[in-house]
């Protein structure tokens, strides 16, 4: 079995699928979106051109999410990521949904307002600002007492964390007056799944437009 996972090292939704293989120990041919004929070849799979698409066995599965379910499904034994019992998985999908569509999106649209050749909107970036501000200290709450997102474990829901807060670190420092999720995310980012991930990334920091900090 070989899956082909169309992808960038320093996308942090490529990331989140990629730290499921790590976790499972499943190994995947990483097609390189930014070499020649690779979009091409992604499209054919996925008209959208967006990525992480896996392929397997010619069978295109669309959307980090969907990846992680997937695998879960085909290789359950392997570090599950997502609970049986159907409470805990359902902590597990929103926590998922919360990490992608409040801390990643209010990340992307501040990084966004600083990419090269538009005019910035200061009033967008500041209302992501807001937004990460908020579910900071939501999150700050929330982890108290816990190793990872839910009580199951390292799950799907931190697969989802550890890119966003990552990035979203950098786009609007997490402040001390949150130990809490700075602890989070020290813990994310020391895990050998979510490391591999950061240095794998490591070379393309120069596409980070608000500028990489000399850190992590």
């Amino acid at each position: 079995m070989t899956y082909q996972l169309y992808a960038h090292p320093f996308s942090s939704y490529c990331w989140k699928a990629m730290i499921a293989f790590h976790e499972k120990n499943l190994h995947y041919e990483l097609e390189m979106v930014e070499n020649p004929g690779v979009m091409a070849a992604l499209k054919r799979h996925w008209p959208l051109g967006k990525f992480p698409v896996l392929v397997d066995d010619g069978a295109p599965v669309i959307e980090a999410t969907t990846i992680i379910e997937y695998l879960d499904l085909r290789h359950y034994e392997r570090a599950p990521l997502i609970p049986a019992n159907a409470i805990d998985a359902l902590d597990v999908r929103f926590m998922d949904r919360l990490f992608d569509n409040h801390v990643m999106t209010p990340m992307q649209a501040i990084v966004n307002e600083a990419l090269p050749g538009i005019t910035p909107d200061p009033a967008r970036a500041a209302r992501g600002a807001e937004a990460l501000d908020t579910i900071y200290a939501w999150l700050d709450v929330r982890l108290a007492g816990r190793e990872w997102a839910c009580s199951h474990g390292f799950s799907m829901a931190d697969c989802a964390a550890a890119p966003a807060l990552f990035y979203a670190d950098w786009a609007r420092p997490i402040p001390d007056t949150f130990p809490e999720l700075r602890a989070y995310r020290a813990r994310l980012n020391a895990r050998p799944s979510v490391a591999r991930c950061i240095e794998g990334a490591r070379p393309y920091r120069h596409y980070f437009p608000l500028g990489a900090p000399e850190r992590d």
